[in-house]
């Protein structure tokens, strides 16, 4: 008994001890629109988010449907992030049947956007995320949420997003030291969809597509044969299909044209776990590299 009572009051002042040490915050329930955005969101929030993306891996963010299961996610988010500037048309619909009382942060808030001309009316280019520096404004816009829902975390949150910041810096010089030193007239490549406009804003690289800023547009038989001419014209060599969308349309404007394939790009979406693109940064480097070595071939 004697024995007992000793362990019993050693343990007391450990047990006290325990009780007035402050109790850590709890872990955010974030809801993020796709796979880019999500792992930004990680990146930023580190161990006090656990984030879900409603698009999973190797999926279109153009045309998901979502499901009751996204409903139930998006209900018990407690921070929803979105990227904007109509990348997310479903995003409404599923708001209001999840019943989800909260309002979607829109990291895109803040960035120089790209405006075109499509269907005789001007749209703004939403893949903001092709090109790191535009990513730098998520990141603030991200750690400014997060800091706001989870204030006791705001410091961490201050301290990744500084960290991630320097990875984007990184990125943007890689991606400088691959395309500055190809030829202008090497820096153009044909793909699915006009979704690298950031990207080629950045690098000098011009993309020819036969579709337009949404997979859920449909190319002419005119635009194509127009698109078909320019290729010809202009000497573009290398294609590239994207992982999220369907490659047979690219597929017949590179055999009219005699373009080579150069490979697979993640334009909109990471690939799953296995995949060469799990992360945001393992995403942007692949598809310099991939780009990069097509033009070094057409050269």
């Amino acid at each position: 008994m004697t024995s007992h009572r000793l362990l019993l009051s050693a343990a007391i002042p450990a047990l006290m001890a325990l009780s007035a040490m402050p109790a850590s915050a709890e872990t955010l329930r974030v809801v993020a629109s796709f796979t880019v955005l999500a792992d930004v969101v990680k990146q930023v929030g580190g161990e006090h988010v656990k984030v879900t993306s409603l698009v999973g891996p190797n999926g279109d963010p153009h045309e998901f449907e979502p499901s009751p299961a996204d409903a139930k996610n998006l209900n018990a988010a407690q921070v929803t992030f979105v990227s904007g500037e109509g990348l997310e048309g479903w995003m409404d619909r599923l708001i209001t049947a999840s019943g989800y009382k909260g309002k979607p942060v829109t990291v895109s808030e803040g960035i120089n956007p790209r405006t075109m001309e499509e269907g005789g009316e001007k749209i703004t280019d939403p893949h903001v995320w092709n090109s790191p520096v535009n990513v730098k404004v998520w990141v603030a816009n991200i750690e400014k949420a997060l800091s706001s829902a989870d204030p006791t975390d705001a410091a961490a949150f201050k301290t990744n997003a500084e960290k991630y910041i320097k990875t984007l810096d990184e990125l943007n010089a890689y991606a400088h030291a691959k395309f500055d030193k190809v030829a202008e007239d090497r820096r153009k490549v044909l793909t699915s969809h006009d979704a690298f406009g950031y990207f080629g804003r950045e690098y000098n690289v011009s993309f020819l597509a036969p579709l337009g800023l949404s997979t859920e547009s449909e190319a002419s038989a005119a635009d194509v044969a127009k698109l078909i001419e320019q290729i010809k014209g202009e000497h573009v060599k290398a294609y590239f299909f994207e992982n999220s969308n369907d490659p047979r349309l690219v597929k017949q404007v590179a055999k009219a044209t005699g373009a080579e394939p150069g490979g697979e790009l993640y334009v909109e979406s990471l690939s799953d776990a296995k995949g060469p693109a799990p992360t945001y940064e393992k995403m942007f480097k692949y598809n310099v590299d991939q780009l990069a070595a097509a033009m070094a071939k057409s050269s």
